[in-house]
């Protein structure tokens, strides 16, 4: 055999980590970075690893039975079991003869009686994406070659840990897929030891590195064992510091092995003294920074301290920060997250964010799958500054808060001098329109005027001319989307709500009064959309048969056996009419590479069967009917008992005025979302025909690959359409597509910020409330009432299993979630403002609803009973 069973740190580097997994290859890199040290050793490669599986046939079975186990917390135990069971198999398996020597010989190389760290390397361990920090082990001064052997072999099983198992599991990533090399360095006795965070790992800011030092051996530090000292720098400079007061350190034993001990004496009584200097600190930032720059991008860096030396044992990628949108130059920007506004902060794919960036009114930027507008001029203008916090404000407190916070260092944003008095802003101040329906009716026509020839014109185009054909339509996109007319009509309607709420709570003390008002407006297409699912369902419920067959669904081919059934043609003809007018809605529909309801009907069946089960026939007119007779009510309420009050009549003439306005065009809101989705579904449809092409003439592997690419990225594939140069287009873009499944699911990890600075500082906001009983969820109310019930936590909608009074609680409800609306008593959500689409439906259906609750997914178990105040904005975890 010629396999390399054992190389030296400084042969490897980054290159190598099929070879010496994650952590060699960054220590061989480290070792190559002028001014880096790193103690010498040698690496265990995973080509002895893979002897060592071969030579224990059981862990096949094992690997088998675990690649079956769900990785939820039911199956903890499963897990549990089957890893343990794997790790002593190969704990238990002898290490052939040949590997030992060459591992003995290594050894005598470097000092056999010395002490050594045996460190696991796995080649899924420290990469760009996933770093499984703490997921294998690593066992300090090791003294002799038998004992180093025995933990070479603890480390090639601690591939198989219960949480690296589960770890893999959440990442989607295959447990054959991963190897485990060995890492045999000579041990460091340092004087101080710790980890250097070069970005800030809780605020995500780049510009800001934490270090965590402490006396001795380092280890206790990372295990959190022990408190360390906290460094704070910036700018060359120490900015804060705190100091820990330890009882216990970490130490060798003579044999080997380390033990805690009492903390000397000397060092308790100068505990004020840190662990290291200012000047130390700055030095070792600055050569984090070095290493930073070599990997490029943030390090996590494990360092000790030896004779006022640096030496660097670990250096990982941090892979919790946000990533900061690429603009090529270094001004301060801040970002405002674009997927909060729309409801779906889920990572999109890159078609997906390049055609909404191609079809947006305002520049958009991407980072971590997410696109995010640049409003760092109009946070420096006096003049726009007011206007647009408000107006984010309204929409969502968290991210007002999150900019004030930005503005209120006074260090960030650079203030523009005020213009002064000057008229109205560029393109004049909207005109007023009149308070007619049809107004509303001749937006809906145009509309479905431009849709209409989108499909018509779009039918004979293939190739670099339907790529030409789409750039013009996304033009005509655009046109329609900020047609002044409807931007006038969506801003009556909104300033109508505002202006009910504002008065009537001035006036009368009535709290969110224009929830009750909008009840039932008519020309809601969201609303419409979730009544029209009742009575799908109204069509399938005496159907027994059907029901039957529905409850067995599980592919997308079921309206094809709906024929063979009794009923089922009537029950398919109801599925196929609701698909006609709203299959090209989505759960996260602004990406266009979602899969749509026509695509995958077989989304909305839990939900049609929750209907049959939980509505009575009618319900879709019943409730629809009581929502408007609600609102006539409430109207009649609060004009008499506005003509009660002093100058009464003008009171009530200027609320019925609005009252009037806010009927007529509230509903319209949600029409440009409709029409957005019904062009971007004839856009998919067109590009994925174009997708199959390039799979027929072996361009693409799979037709879904296209979604991987960037629109102007499809573009130029389809100009080419043939192999070039000495790669073939084939391989490259399979390169690249690989690389971009590989970042998307690690973008699925991570939390987008509602407000995020170009030095990488994530930004929440807060309510900053007094009024919220202790222990409450605070948030925004948005949808007036209180209902108490069971919690529903639904983080994807096809899991719904909805029972009348479930109160649902979940991330974020595009108008996709409306169906589901009609089914519940309240609704929690962790994204949403005032006028976003889920506060709007909740409104016009009247659940009592409170959004932008923070982690509500993850402070609110699954049937938990809670209590939700849509009109007060909080959310109560009843006993």
């Amino acid at each position: 055999m010629n396999e390399q069973y054992v190389c030296d740190l400084h042969q490897v580097d980054e290159t190598h980590v099929a070879l010496v997994g994650g952590k060699g290859a960054h220590l061989g890199a480290l070792s190559r970075i002028e001014g880096v040290r790193v103690p010498g050793g040698f690496c265990v490669t995973t080509a002895a690893f893979r002897r060592i599986i071969e030579g224990a046939p059981a862990v096949d079975g094992l690997l088998d039975r675990l690649s079956r186990v769900p990785a939820d917390d039911h199956d903890r135990e499963a897990i549990r079991t089957l890893s343990a069971q794997i790790r002593r198999t190969i704990e238990g398996s002898a290490i052939p003869d040949d590997l030992v020597a060459a591992i003995t010989r290594a050894l005598a190389r470097s000092g056999e009686r010395a002490a050594y760290a045996v460190r696991s390397s796995a080649t899924a361990e420290d990469l760009p994406t996933a770093s499984f920090a703490g997921q294998q082990d690593t066992y300090l001064d090791v003294v002799g070659p038998a004992a180093v052997l025995r933990h070479i072999s603890r480390c090639w099983a601690s591939l198989f840990t219960e949480r690296a198992v589960t770890y893999r599991h959440r990442g989607g990533i295959d447990h054959r897929t991963v190897h485990m090399a060995v890492v045999v360095q000579r041990m460091a006795f340092p004087h101080a030891s710790g980890v250097l965070f070069t970005a800030d790992p809780l605020t995500g800011n780049r510009k800001v590195a934490t270090v965590n030092a402490g006396p001795g051996l380092g280890e206790a530090l990372v295990s959190g064992l022990v408190n360390p000292d906290v460094f704070t720098v910036r700018d060359g400079k120490v900015v804060a510091r705190t100091i820990a007061a330890e009882q216990r350190t970490p130490a060798a034993l003579p044999a080997g092995g380390t033990h805690e001990v009492a903390t000397d004496p000397q060092r308790q009584a100068r505990q004020a003294q840190p662990a290291l200097t200012d000047a130390q600190v700055v030095r070792l930032v600055e050569l984090g920074r070095r290493i930073e720059a070599h990997f490029g991008r943030p390090q996590d860096i494990e360092w000790c301290l030896v004779d006022d030396d640096f030496q660097i044992v670990q250096s990982r990628p941090i892979t919790t920060l946000f990533p900061v949108p690429e603009r090529g130059d270094r001004d301060n920007r801040v970002y405002v997250s674009v997927g909060h506004a729309q409801m779906m902060t889920d990572p999109m794919k890159p078609l997906g964010y390049s055609v909404w960036q191609l079809t947006a009114l305002v520049p958009m930027y991407e980072a971590g799958g997410r696109l995010f507008v640049d409003v760092t001029a109009r946070l420096a203008s006096p003049a726009s500054r007011a206007a647009l916090l408000d107006a984010l404000g309204k929409g969502d407190p968290l991210v007002r808060d999150a900019l004030q916070t930005v503005l209120d260092r006074g260090d960030f944003v650079a203030s523009l001098p005020d213009p002064g008095p000057g008229g109205p802003p560029p393109g004049g101040a909207p005109d007023l329109i009149e308070t007619d329906p049809a107004i509303v009716t001749e937006l809906i026509e145009r509309s479905r005027a431009s849709l209409a020839a989108l499909e018509r014109d779009i039918r004979a185009k293939s190739g670099p001319a339907l790529f030409d054909f789409l750039l013009e339509a996304f033009e005509e996109h655009k046109r329609n989307l900020g047609d002044p007319l409807s931007m006038q009509v969506i801003t009556a309607g909104m300033e109508a709500t505002w202006w009910l709420n504002d008065k009537l709570g001035e006036w009368l003390g009535e709290k969110n009064a224009a929830d009750t008002l909008t009840l039932s407006a008519p020309g809601n297409v969201t609303s419409e959309m979730g009544l029209a699912l009742l009575d799908v369902a109204d069509v399938i419920r005496p159907l027994p048969e059907v029901v039957a067959y529905l409850r067995g669904v599980q592919d997308d081919g079921f309206l094809d056996g709906l024929g063979k059934l009794t009923g089922g043609p009537e029950a398919r003809d109801a599925i196929e009419d609701y698909l006609d007018r709203y299959g090209m809605r989505c759960v996260g529909e602004i990406d266009i590479t979602r899969p749509r309801w026509r695509e995958h009907p077989g989304a909305l069946v839990p939900v049609i069967l929750d209907h049959v089960r939980n509505s009575e026939p009618g319900a879709a007119e019943k409730r629809f009917e009581l929502g408007r007779q609600k609102a006539q009510q409430k109207e009649q309420d609060v004009l008499s008992r506005l003509r009660a009050l002093p100058d009464g009549d003008r009171k009530a003439d200027e609320a019925k005025r609005m009252i009037d306005r806010v009927r007529t065009f509230i509903g319209y809101r949600e029409y440009p979302k409709y029409g957005i989705i019904s062009r971007y579904f004839v856009y998919k449809q067109a590009l994925t025909a174009e997708a199959e092409r390039l799979v027929r003439a072996g361009l693409l592997a799979e037709r879904e690959d296209v979604f991987y690419l960037t629109f102007r990225e499809l573009h130029d594939l389809v100009r080419s359409d043939r192999p070039v140069g000495p790669q073939s287009v084939r391989q490259s873009v399979q390169q690249l597509v690989r690389q971009r499944r590989e970042a998307f699911r690690a973008y699925r990890a991570l939390t987008p910020p509602r407000v995020l600075t170009s030095d990488g500082e994530a930004l929440t906001g807060s309510y900053r409330r007094d009024d919220i009983p202790a222990g409450a969820l605070v948030g925004v109310p948005v949808s007036a009432g209180t209902v108490e019930g069971r919690a529903r936590v639904v983080l994807d909608m096809a899991q719904a299993d909805l029972e009348a009074g479930d109160i649902l609680v979940t991330a974020f409800t595009d108008p996709s979630w409306s169906p589901l609306f009609v089914a519940i008593a309240g609704l929690v959500t962790e994204v949403g403002g005032l006028m976003t689409h889920g506060a709007v439906i909740a409104r016009e259906y009247g659940l009592p609803t409170v959004v932008g609750v923070e982690r509500a997914t993850r402070l609110i178990r699954d049937g938990q009973r809670i209590r939700v105040h849509g009109t007060d904005g909080y959310v109560e975890i009843l006993p």
